[in-house]
């Protein structure tokens, strides 16, 4: 299976912002973007030149494929899907990002990053109304239960998450029952709960082309 194998804390130096791919280390002062504010590599600290507007859509492009590990092929796909869709393109494009099974396990707090919760999911670690799925983009539908198996719960890494996720806060859309590791997908998130660092309309524009 392709996956990106880029270091998680040059993807968010390269794109200017904490994209919160490692986990509890990006809420310390040992951030890579606190450290180290500039692009990586040998001009990084030199790269001042201002984007074209197609630059700028590549980059926001770029930035929510990195956040949410998804490849081009992928993000196509997902793109065509909420293009195809009834509502906002832009609103159904992310929709369709954060209802992901991975995405959705590391908003429970399953997982301390999506790639650990990716992990998680790979490894039969997580069922759906009770049924096993080890699919990361399988689309979980509002009213689906999500939950950790229960040979996995004694998990201590699966336990720290979910204490830190619940310190941080649950979003609204989702259920969580933090000592039985179960929650509920009540709703599709609306736009105001979703990044608001992210312009999806730029994405919008650049497949428009």
């Amino acid at each position: 299976m392709a996956r990106n194998l880029d270091p998680k804390c040059r993807q968010c130096r390269r794109e200017g912002e904490k994209l919160f791919l490692k986990g509890e280390k990006c809420f310390t002062d040992k951030c890579a973007i606190e450290r180290r504010s500039y692009a990586p590599g040998q001009h990084g600290q030199k790269s001042g030149a201002r984007l074209s507007d197609y630059g700028k859509q590549l980059r926001e492009k770029q930035k929510v494929r990195r956040i949410y590990g998804v490849l081009e092929r992928q993000f196509r796909k997902i793109y065509a899907a909420a293009a195809q869709s009834k509502g906002v393109t832009g609103e159904r494009l992310l929709q369709i990002l954060e209802t992901r099974l991975d995405t959705v396990a590391y908003r429970m707090g399953f997982g301390s990053s999506r790639t650990e919760s990716r992990q998680i999911v790979r490894h039969n670690s997580i069922l759906v109304n009770g049924k096993r799925v080890n699919i990361p983009s399988y689309a979980v539908r509002p009213g689906d239960i999500v939950e950790v198996a229960e040979a996995s719960k004694a998990q201590l890494r699966i336990k720290g998450a979910v204490e830190a996720a619940e310190s941080r806060g649950i979003p609204d859309w989702i259920e969580l029952d933090s000592k039985g590791m179960k929650g509920k997908l009540k709703a599709l998130p609306a736009r105001s709960e979703l990044p608001s660092t992210i312009n999806e309309s730029m994405i919008i524009e650049l497949y428009s082309k």
